[in-house]
């Protein structure tokens, strides 16, 4: 050991020495691009049309075999959602092997396989891999599609339609893509309930008959090979895989606006605004000026040092992120910059976005910032390529779009033969600052009155499949005679009667949940008058505790103790316990708002709304705003699945939602009136 270490410090000084021989003072010239020499790939196509791809790599005893299924989109109306309902389907048995013998013999060989809509996947270790390309040709080949299987397929994707319909995202996402490729476009068009109900098991058979075909179709195998008989391999497995006549189908233009607007989706349960501004644009791997969209669109939005990013997150504290990306693609490429943003900085968010990309079209960027950008992209280029994986996606890319067979060994030639010019110009080409479509799926109530002052844009109003619908309502007319006080009466009756709550003098309720994948066990118990316990454990530990006696409290996480300050004890003092609503019976009924299709009561107490349903009395939500460094934060609850315990209806299911995390818990346990001592509250 000391041998090594007089070894290394022998090193290092002779390091320094040759450093103080060079003029520190003088920034070292730039070299020119590294020469990347690519491995070449071995090809060859079999008779029915089906393209191999082999790269060998001998530094880990692993293969892996892609294959992609190359079909042009097509437009499935009616029946949309049929190519996922099929991917799905794949790989449940062949002719040859039950479904079950089949994922049993791919767990006994430690392998993955996966069979999707465009393809399939495989990989293990070299001693297996013919064993699993023969299965992956067989579930290719031969799949079979039972009735059972198809029910439950469909089952699973009604549960998660209907789950989606109150996914802020999701409905974004889906509403985007609508108004952007337009309703006949494959891009387009989105899987409703209705859709994949008319989807029959004879129309999935069909769809697998038709399309799922070897002449449009790459094979890549990466790994550990011999090329000679892998080649033999493949012919053996997938010469009678049988070619088809693939149905034509003619792709709508997409368009953009002619000038800039506003797509607003009402969603009353969003906390946070989805913007997305979005133009469509022609650009295709290869094209001219692909490399210097590539950098543009690095420097506007392609990371955490990019514009957007310090812009929104870093200077104003608008968003946990917000990103740009500059898409090519064979029939329908966009450009798209998006930001998550909370509802009150909607508006100056969209203001900000659209300031950064008019920006980058008006003013030439930095000599700095190009330099930057190239170098990052030419060593991540430089990195990819060590890697077989990416050799072969190179060869597939060089395939499917007809580009030369030294594209990608001049890649980085191109890249840094872009100039300030060149970066201009494909940022005013691609960027349409001045003719997008500004998405935003939010809550109109919160965020509406503040666009319509801020933007000079038009506004127009979708719902959320996309259809065009008036203005959404901003609120009602509280009835005559309505007060918080009435609210919270009508939510005591509606679980069970004061009379009953009033003899209830402790509560204990144990729930289930997930936390980042960690299961965990929430427990809280309350006593008469304002004595309140919550403890989350997990994984053998506490991760919180939050405790209040009725004088002092205190919040326990992760070792750490924090006593209450006095507006943290006055507000627990106040508490009702072990049934809190009735402290705010001396809020204020502010409005009357929807949660997901039905109108509620909003009760504004100090920083907490409370959403009671008017048609059940339930409530059904609640909302705390909580200050942090960067602004006021909105964290939302919600309450389902009430139930009857010994004659009061508690919600099961609770929902909270703080920042990019969602946290569901189920109740399992309920006690009243037992379970619960002084000491729980020590």
């Amino acid at each position: 050991m000391k041998t090594k270490i007089v070894s290394f410090i022998a090193i290092l000084a002779m390091t320094f020495a040759t450093y103080a021989q060079r003029d520190l003072n003088q920034q070292p010239k730039p070299g020119p691009a590294p020469k990347v020499k690519l491995g070449k790939p071995e090809k060859f196509t079999l008779p029915n049309g089906l393209k191999v791809i082999m790269v060998e790599n001998h530094k880990l005893p692993r293969v892996s075999a892609n294959l992609s299924i190359d079909n042009k989109p097509f437009f499935a109306g009616d029946k949309a959602g049929i190519s996922g309902l099929f991917g799905g389907l794949l790989g449940n048995g062949t002719t040859n092997i039950s479904k079950d013998d089949f994922n049993e013999k791919v767990d006994y060989l430690g392998a993955n396989l996966n069979f999707f809509s465009s393809g399939a996947f495989a990989s293990s270790l070299k001693k297996y891999f013919p064993e699993i390309l023969g299965l992956m040709a067989d579930g290719v080949k031969n799949s079979v599609f039972t009735k059972e299987e198809f029910d439950k397929e469909v089952e699973r994707t009604l549960d998660g339609l209907k789950n989606n319909e109150t996914n802020v995202t999701s409905i974004a996402r889906r509403v985007e893509d609508y108004l952007t490729y337009g309703k006949n476009h494959p891009f387009g068009e989105y899987t409703t309930s209705e859709s994949i109900k008319n989807i029959s098991l004879e129309d999935v058979k069909n769809h697998y008959n038709t399309y799922y075909k070897p002449n449009n179709a790459y094979l890549v195998v990466v790994g550990d090979i011999n090329p000679k008989k892998t080649k033999k391999l493949i012919k053996s497995l997938f010469k009678d895989w049988k070619k088809g006549t693939i149905p034509s189908y003619t792709l709508p233009k997409t368009t953009n606006p002619e000038t800039t607007e506003i797509n607003f989706v009402n969603m009353p349960n969003a906390v946070q605004s989805e913007i997305a501004v979005v133009n469509n644009v022609d650009l295709t791997l290869g094209d001219k000026d692909y490399y210097a969209g590539l950098l543009a669109n690095k420097i506007l939005g392609g990371g955490g040092t990019a514009r957007l990013f310090m812009n929104l997150r870093e200077d104003k504290g608008y968003t946990y992120g917000s990103y740009s990306r500059l898409s090519q693609s064979r029939y329908a490429g966009t450009f798209r910059a998006t930001a998550s943003v909370r509802n009150m900085v909607t508006d100056s968010s969209v203001v900000e976005l659209q300031k950064e990309i008019n920006k980058i079209r008006y003013q030439k960027v930095s000599e700095e910032e190009l330099k930057n950008a190239k170098a990052e992209y030419v060593g991540n280029f430089v990195m990819d390529v060590q890697k077989p994986r990416t050799v072969a996606n190179y060869a597939l890319n060089i395939a499917r779009y007809n580009l030369p067979e030294d594209f990608y060994e001049k890649y980085l030639e191109n890249i840094n033969a872009v100039t300030l010019d060149d970066l201009q110009n494909a940022a005013i080409k691609y960027f349409k600052g001045d003719k997008a479509r500004i998405f935003i799926t939010g809550k109109a109530t919160d965020v509406l009155t503040n666009l319509e002052k801020t933007t000079d844009y038009a506004i127009k109003y979708f719902d959320k499949k996309g259809n065009p619908t008036s203005k959404p309502e901003m609120s009602l007319p509280i009835p005559k005679g309505m007060s918080a006080a009435t609210v919270v009466n009508s939510y005591f009756k509606a679980i069970g009667g004061k009379d009953k709550l009033d003899n209830v003098k402790s509560l204990m309720t144990v729930a289930n949940g997930k936390v980042q994948g960690i299961d965990v066990v929430l427990t809280a118990k309350s006593s008469f008058p304002n004595k309140n316990a919550t403890v989350l454990t997990g994984m053998g530990q506490t991760f919180m505790k939050n405790v209040f006696d009725g004088e002092k409290g205190y919040l326990e996480q992760q070792g750490r103790r924090l006593d209450f300050n006095e507006k943290q004890l006055e507000e627990a003092k106040a508490k009702k316990m072990p049934f809190e609503d009735e402290i705010y019976k001396s809020g204020k009924l502010d409005r009357i708002e929807s949660v997901d299709g039905s109108n509620a009561y909003v009760i504004k107490y100090n920083d907490l709304e409370v959403f009671y349903d008017i048609k059940t009395g339930y409530k059904v939500k609640t909302i705390r705003t909580i200050k942090t460094p960067r602004g006021d934060q909105q964290v939302p609850t919600t309450f389902s699945d009430y139930r009857e315990v010994n004659g009061i209806k508690f919600p099961y299911k609770t929902s909270v939602k703080q920042g990019p995390m969602l946290l569901n818990f189920e109740i399992k346990e309920i006690k009243l009136n037992e379970g619960v001592s002084d000491a729980d509250f020590k």
